[in-house]
Protein backbone atom coordinates (compact mmCIF):
# COMPACT_ATOMS: atom_id res chain seq x y z
CA UNK A 1 0.00 0.00 0.00
CA UNK A 2 1.16 3.35 -0.82
CA UNK A 3 1.65 6.40 1.28
CA UNK A 4 1.57 9.90 -0.34
CA UNK A 5 2.80 11.75 2.16
CA UNK A 6 6.36 12.73 2.36
CA UNK A 7 9.02 11.14 4.89
CA UNK A 8 9.43 13.25 8.07
CA UNK A 9 12.87 14.00 9.80
CA UNK A 10 14.53 11.18 11.52
CA UNK A 11 13.02 10.34 14.67
CA UNK A 12 15.28 11.18 18.20
CA UNK A 13 16.08 8.27 19.43
CA UNK A 14 15.73 6.33 16.35
CA UNK A 15 18.21 3.84 15.17
CA UNK A 16 18.77 0.54 12.68
CA UNK A 17 19.29 -2.97 13.64
CA UNK A 18 19.79 -6.42 12.15
CA UNK A 19 19.13 -9.21 14.25
CA UNK A 20 20.21 -12.78 13.34
CA UNK A 21 17.52 -15.38 14.64
CA UNK A 22 18.79 -18.80 13.85
CA UNK A 23 16.72 -21.58 12.32
CA UNK A 24 13.26 -21.15 11.91
CA UNK A 25 10.74 -23.83 11.29
CA UNK A 26 7.70 -22.88 8.91
CA UNK A 27 4.34 -23.95 8.59
CA UNK A 28 5.04 -26.11 5.67
CA UNK A 29 7.65 -28.30 7.40
CA UNK A 30 10.73 -26.18 5.78
CA UNK A 31 13.14 -24.48 7.92
CA UNK A 32 15.12 -21.35 7.45
CA UNK A 33 18.47 -22.13 8.69
CA UNK A 34 19.74 -18.70 9.41
CA UNK A 35 16.34 -15.82 10.07
CA UNK A 36 17.55 -12.09 9.75
CA UNK A 37 15.07 -9.84 10.51
CA UNK A 38 15.95 -5.76 10.01
CA UNK A 39 14.42 -3.50 12.82
CA UNK A 40 13.88 0.03 13.69
CA UNK A 41 13.73 1.29 17.17
CA UNK A 42 12.30 4.81 18.53
CA UNK A 43 13.03 5.38 22.50
CA UNK A 44 13.63 3.94 25.16
CA UNK A 45 13.10 0.36 26.41
CA UNK A 46 11.89 0.41 30.44
CA UNK A 47 14.00 -1.72 32.76
CA UNK A 48 10.57 -4.06 33.37
CA UNK A 49 10.26 -4.01 29.42
CA UNK A 50 6.94 -2.90 29.53
CA UNK A 51 6.55 -0.38 27.27
CA UNK A 52 7.18 -1.69 24.12
CA UNK A 53 4.88 -1.07 21.06
CA UNK A 54 5.29 -3.42 17.64
CA UNK A 55 4.22 -1.38 14.94
CA UNK A 56 3.40 -3.75 11.79
CA UNK A 57 4.18 -2.20 7.81
CA UNK A 58 1.96 -3.42 4.93
CA UNK A 59 2.63 -5.13 1.71
CA UNK A 60 5.54 -3.23 0.53
CA UNK A 61 6.37 -1.77 3.71
CA UNK A 62 9.45 -1.57 5.48
CA UNK A 63 10.79 -1.07 8.91
CA UNK A 64 11.45 2.92 8.93
CA UNK A 65 7.98 3.26 10.22
CA UNK A 66 8.09 7.15 11.16
CA UNK A 67 8.26 7.49 7.09
CA UNK A 68 5.08 5.47 5.56
CA UNK A 69 3.31 6.96 9.11
CA UNK A 70 4.69 10.14 9.50
CA UNK A 71 3.05 12.34 12.92
CA UNK A 72 2.54 9.31 14.81
CA UNK A 73 5.90 8.51 16.26
CA UNK A 74 8.22 10.89 18.40
CA UNK A 75 8.04 12.85 21.52
CA UNK A 76 4.30 13.99 22.35
CA UNK A 77 2.80 12.06 19.23
CA UNK A 78 0.26 9.47 19.38
CA UNK A 79 3.18 6.72 19.81
CA UNK A 80 4.88 8.71 22.12
CA UNK A 81 8.36 7.83 22.18
CA UNK A 82 8.94 9.72 25.84
CA UNK A 83 6.49 6.86 26.93
CA UNK A 84 6.77 4.17 24.54
CA UNK A 85 10.11 1.81 22.99
CA UNK A 86 8.68 1.17 19.60
CA UNK A 87 9.97 -1.56 17.42
CA UNK A 88 9.22 -2.03 13.60
CA UNK A 89 10.50 -4.94 12.20
CA UNK A 90 10.85 -5.73 7.79
CA UNK A 91 8.51 -8.45 7.30
CA UNK A 92 10.37 -12.41 7.08
CA UNK A 93 10.14 -12.44 3.22
CA UNK A 94 11.00 -8.88 2.31
CA UNK A 95 13.85 -7.13 0.49
CA UNK A 96 14.67 -4.71 3.33
CA UNK A 97 17.15 -6.07 5.41
CA UNK A 98 14.71 -9.61 6.77
CA UNK A 99 15.53 -12.48 5.43
CA UNK A 100 13.80 -13.33 2.20
CA UNK A 101 14.31 -14.05 -1.68
CA UNK A 102 17.14 -11.72 -2.37
CA UNK A 103 19.08 -13.25 0.62
CA UNK A 104 21.91 -16.14 0.49
CA UNK A 105 20.33 -19.60 0.28
CA UNK A 106 23.09 -22.42 2.08
CA UNK A 107 24.59 -22.67 -1.47
CA UNK A 108 25.82 -18.86 -1.20
CA UNK A 109 23.70 -17.64 -3.72
CA UNK A 110 20.44 -15.66 -3.72
CA UNK A 111 16.92 -17.81 -2.80
CA UNK A 112 14.96 -16.10 -5.85
CA UNK A 113 12.35 -18.26 -6.57
CA UNK A 114 13.60 -21.30 -4.38
CA UNK A 115 12.79 -19.28 -1.17
CA UNK A 116 10.05 -21.28 0.65
CA UNK A 117 6.10 -20.79 0.57
CA UNK A 118 5.51 -18.60 4.25
CA UNK A 119 2.50 -17.92 5.76
CA UNK A 120 1.55 -14.92 7.91
CA UNK A 121 1.99 -17.05 11.19
CA UNK A 122 5.23 -17.86 9.63
CA UNK A 123 6.07 -13.90 9.50
CA UNK A 124 4.89 -13.36 13.34
CA UNK A 125 6.86 -16.27 14.86
CA UNK A 126 9.94 -14.36 13.92
CA UNK A 127 8.78 -11.54 15.14
CA UNK A 128 8.13 -13.02 18.77
CA UNK A 129 11.88 -14.78 18.53
CA UNK A 130 12.95 -10.87 17.90
CA UNK A 131 11.05 -9.74 21.16
CA UNK A 132 12.43 -13.06 22.96
CA UNK A 133 16.07 -11.38 21.42
CA UNK A 134 15.05 -7.40 22.86
CA UNK A 135 13.58 -8.88 26.07
CA UNK A 136 10.10 -8.06 25.48
CA UNK A 137 7.64 -10.95 27.66
CA UNK A 138 4.58 -8.86 26.58
CA UNK A 139 4.10 -6.11 23.86
CA UNK A 140 2.47 -2.97 25.24
CA UNK A 141 0.87 -3.34 21.86
CA UNK A 142 1.26 -4.90 18.49
CA UNK A 143 -0.53 -1.84 15.74
CA UNK A 144 -0.65 -2.52 12.23
CA UNK A 145 -2.54 -1.70 8.71
CA UNK A 146 -3.75 -4.04 5.85
CA UNK A 147 -1.24 -6.63 5.96
CA UNK A 148 0.60 -5.24 8.93
CA UNK A 149 -3.22 -5.90 10.91
CA UNK A 150 -3.17 -9.29 9.66
CA UNK A 151 0.44 -9.59 11.58
CA UNK A 152 -1.09 -7.76 14.49
CA UNK A 153 -4.34 -10.03 14.57
CA UNK A 154 -2.31 -13.10 14.21
CA UNK A 155 0.00 -12.28 17.25
CA UNK A 156 -2.84 -11.95 19.43
CA UNK A 157 -4.01 -15.37 18.66
CA UNK A 158 -0.62 -17.20 18.03
CA UNK A 159 1.04 -15.69 21.51
CA UNK A 160 -2.31 -13.80 23.79
CA UNK A 161 -0.26 -13.95 26.71
CA UNK A 162 2.31 -11.75 25.02
CA UNK A 163 0.54 -8.74 23.50
CA UNK A 164 -1.86 -6.34 25.84
CA UNK A 165 -3.54 -4.48 23.18
CA UNK A 166 -3.61 -5.29 19.28
CA UNK A 167 -4.77 -2.66 16.73
CA UNK A 168 -6.20 -3.71 13.44
CA UNK A 169 -6.80 -1.12 10.68
CA UNK A 170 -7.76 -1.71 7.54
CA UNK A 171 -7.50 -5.54 7.88
CA UNK A 172 -9.81 -8.68 7.91
CA UNK A 173 -10.06 -11.86 9.83
CA UNK A 174 -9.13 -13.99 6.75
CA UNK A 175 -9.18 -13.02 2.96
CA UNK A 176 -11.96 -13.41 0.59
CA UNK A 177 -12.54 -14.83 -2.87
CA UNK A 178 -12.39 -11.08 -4.32
CA UNK A 179 -9.18 -10.15 -2.60
CA UNK A 180 -7.57 -13.85 -3.65
CA UNK A 181 -8.97 -13.08 -7.28
CA UNK A 182 -6.61 -9.93 -7.55
CA UNK A 183 -3.86 -11.10 -6.02
CA UNK A 184 -3.97 -13.97 -8.03
CA UNK A 185 -3.67 -11.70 -11.45
CA UNK A 186 -0.60 -10.12 -10.03
CA UNK A 187 1.12 -13.26 -9.29
CA UNK A 188 0.58 -14.25 -12.54
CA UNK A 189 1.56 -10.96 -13.78
CA UNK A 190 5.28 -10.88 -11.93
CA UNK A 191 5.78 -15.23 -13.24
CA UNK A 192 5.32 -13.93 -17.00
CA UNK A 193 7.75 -11.77 -16.24
CA UNK A 194 9.37 -10.64 -13.17
CA UNK A 195 10.47 -6.95 -14.36
CA UNK A 196 7.74 -5.76 -16.37
CA UNK A 197 5.31 -8.35 -14.40
CA UNK A 198 6.02 -6.36 -10.75
CA UNK A 199 5.00 -2.95 -12.80
CA UNK A 200 1.76 -4.64 -13.49
CA UNK A 201 1.31 -6.00 -10.60
CA UNK A 202 1.66 -2.48 -8.74
CA UNK A 203 -0.65 -0.94 -10.84
CA UNK A 204 -3.37 -4.02 -10.84
CA UNK A 205 -3.26 -3.23 -6.63
CA UNK A 206 -3.26 0.16 -6.65
CA UNK A 207 -6.62 0.32 -8.05
CA UNK A 208 -7.71 -1.91 -5.06
CA UNK A 209 -5.62 0.68 -2.77
CA UNK A 210 -7.47 4.09 -3.79
CA UNK A 211 -11.15 4.50 -4.62
CA UNK A 212 -13.00 5.35 -7.22
CA UNK A 213 -14.24 8.61 -6.52
CA UNK A 214 -10.87 9.67 -5.36
CA UNK A 215 -9.54 8.66 -8.75
CA UNK A 216 -12.56 10.20 -11.02
CA UNK A 217 -11.75 13.45 -9.10
CA UNK A 218 -8.07 13.86 -9.64
CA UNK A 219 -7.41 12.63 -12.93
CA UNK A 220 -10.96 12.27 -14.95
CA UNK A 221 -10.20 11.36 -18.21
CA UNK A 222 -7.49 14.36 -18.64
CA UNK A 223 -5.31 13.25 -21.40
CA UNK A 224 -1.40 13.93 -20.72
CA UNK A 225 0.64 16.81 -21.93
CA UNK A 226 3.74 14.38 -22.50
CA UNK A 227 5.65 13.23 -25.95
CA UNK A 228 5.49 9.46 -24.72
CA UNK A 229 5.92 7.04 -27.27
CA UNK A 230 2.53 5.39 -28.54
CA UNK A 231 2.36 2.55 -30.94
CA UNK A 232 0.31 4.67 -33.29
CA UNK A 233 0.01 7.93 -33.98
CA UNK A 234 -2.67 10.01 -32.15
CA UNK A 235 -2.95 7.29 -29.22
CA UNK A 236 -4.03 9.04 -26.29
CA UNK A 237 -1.66 9.34 -23.02
CA UNK A 238 -4.15 9.70 -20.14
CA UNK A 239 -3.56 11.53 -16.97
CA UNK A 240 -4.01 8.23 -15.16
CA UNK A 241 -2.17 6.39 -17.36
CA UNK A 242 0.45 8.50 -16.17
CA UNK A 243 -0.23 8.04 -12.31
CA UNK A 244 -0.14 4.15 -12.80
CA UNK A 245 2.78 4.19 -15.01
CA UNK A 246 4.58 6.52 -11.94
CA UNK A 247 3.63 3.86 -9.20
CA UNK A 248 4.84 1.34 -11.09
CA UNK A 249 8.39 2.89 -11.99
CA UNK A 250 8.34 3.75 -8.42
CA UNK A 251 8.08 0.14 -6.96
CA UNK A 252 10.61 -1.29 -9.26
CA UNK A 253 12.70 1.03 -8.05
CA UNK A 254 13.07 -0.11 -4.81
CA UNK A 255 11.01 -3.65 -3.73
CA UNK A 256 12.01 -7.39 -5.13
CA UNK A 257 9.75 -8.87 -7.24
CA UNK A 258 10.11 -12.02 -5.50
CA UNK A 259 9.20 -10.83 -1.96
CA UNK A 260 6.12 -9.06 -4.05
CA UNK A 261 5.03 -12.95 -4.88
CA UNK A 262 5.77 -14.48 -0.99
CA UNK A 263 3.94 -11.58 0.52
CA UNK A 264 1.18 -11.60 -1.85
CA UNK A 265 0.52 -14.91 -1.45
CA UNK A 266 0.77 -14.77 2.22
CA UNK A 267 -1.46 -12.31 2.10
CA UNK A 268 -3.96 -13.87 0.16
CA UNK A 269 -3.45 -17.20 2.35
CA UNK A 270 -4.51 -15.09 5.94
CA UNK A 271 -7.13 -17.01 7.15
CA UNK A 272 -7.65 -17.14 11.35
CA UNK A 273 -10.31 -20.07 10.93
CA UNK A 274 -7.69 -22.33 9.50
CA UNK A 275 -6.29 -25.08 11.83
CA UNK A 276 -8.61 -23.61 14.13
CA UNK A 277 -12.12 -23.67 13.50
CA UNK A 278 -14.32 -22.71 10.65
CA UNK A 279 -16.29 -20.39 12.85
CA UNK A 280 -14.86 -17.01 13.18
CA UNK A 281 -16.02 -16.76 16.62
CA UNK A 282 -14.74 -20.01 17.73
CA UNK A 283 -11.32 -19.43 16.22
CA UNK A 284 -10.63 -15.74 17.73
CA UNK A 285 -12.32 -17.41 20.99
CA UNK A 286 -8.32 -17.33 22.42
CA UNK A 287 -7.36 -13.95 21.46
CA UNK A 288 -5.61 -12.20 24.04
CA UNK A 289 -5.89 -8.66 25.54
CA UNK A 290 -7.87 -5.62 24.39
CA UNK A 291 -8.54 -4.82 20.77
CA UNK A 292 -9.06 -1.92 18.25
CA UNK A 293 -10.67 -2.71 15.02
CA UNK A 294 -10.75 0.04 12.48
CA UNK A 295 -11.98 0.31 9.00
CA UNK A 296 -11.35 3.27 5.89
CA UNK A 297 -14.94 3.90 4.99
CA UNK A 298 -13.85 4.15 1.26
CA UNK A 299 -11.72 1.09 0.91
CA UNK A 300 -12.62 -1.20 -1.53
CA UNK A 301 -10.23 -3.91 -0.81
CA UNK A 302 -11.24 -4.30 2.83
CA UNK A 303 -14.80 -2.86 2.87
CA UNK A 304 -16.09 -1.62 6.13
CA UNK A 305 -18.31 -4.45 5.97
CA UNK A 306 -15.80 -7.23 6.10
CA UNK A 307 -13.66 -5.41 8.82
CA UNK A 308 -16.75 -5.02 10.68
CA UNK A 309 -17.23 -9.38 10.76
CA UNK A 310 -14.12 -9.30 12.41
CA UNK A 311 -14.89 -6.89 15.12
CA UNK A 312 -18.41 -8.71 15.94
CA UNK A 313 -15.79 -12.18 16.25
CA UNK A 314 -13.41 -11.16 18.92
CA UNK A 315 -13.92 -11.71 22.32
CA UNK A 316 -16.04 -8.90 24.24
CA UNK A 317 -17.66 -5.68 22.71
CA UNK A 318 -15.21 -4.30 20.00
CA UNK A 319 -16.58 -1.76 18.51
CA UNK A 320 -15.30 -1.08 14.35
CA UNK A 321 -14.00 2.48 14.24
CA UNK A 322 -14.46 4.19 11.20
CA UNK A 323 -11.89 6.08 9.52
CA UNK A 324 -13.42 8.45 7.07
CA UNK A 325 -11.14 9.14 3.76
CA UNK A 326 -12.36 9.16 0.34
CA UNK A 327 -8.68 7.93 -0.51
CA UNK A 328 -9.81 4.16 -0.53
CA UNK A 329 -7.85 1.65 1.30
CA UNK A 330 -4.48 3.80 1.48
CA UNK A 331 -6.89 6.19 4.07
CA UNK A 332 -5.21 3.75 6.98
CA UNK A 333 -1.62 5.77 6.13
CA UNK A 334 -2.86 9.36 4.52
CA UNK A 335 -5.33 9.88 7.08
CA UNK A 336 -2.60 10.51 10.24
CA UNK A 337 -4.82 12.73 12.16
CA UNK A 338 -7.69 10.21 12.53
CA UNK A 339 -5.63 7.37 12.98
CA UNK A 340 -3.78 9.54 15.84
CA UNK A 341 -6.76 9.92 17.68
CA UNK A 342 -7.87 6.60 17.95
CA UNK A 343 -3.92 5.64 19.00
CA UNK A 344 -4.18 7.98 21.55
CA UNK A 345 -6.91 6.99 22.91
CA UNK A 346 -6.14 2.75 22.51
CA UNK A 347 -2.82 3.67 24.20
CA UNK A 348 -3.99 5.40 27.38
CA UNK A 349 -3.46 4.05 30.84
Amino acid sequence: MTAIMPPTAVVAGHAQHSAALGALRLESGEVLDEVTLAYDTYGTLAPGGDNAVLVEHALTGDSHAHEWWPGLIGPGLPLDTDRFFVVCANVLGGCSGSTGPTSLAPDGSPFGDRFPHITIRDTVAAELRLADRLGIDRWYAVLGGSMGGARALETALMAPERVARTGVVAAPAHSEADQIAWGHIQLQAIRADPVAGLGIARQIAHLTYRADAELNHRFGARQQATSAPAEHVGERYYSIQSYLDHQAAKLQRRFDAGSYAVLTQALMDHDVRRGRSQDLRTALAGAGGEFLVAAVSSDRLYTPEHVRQLAEALPGDVPCRMITSWAGHDGFLTEVEQIGALFREFLAE
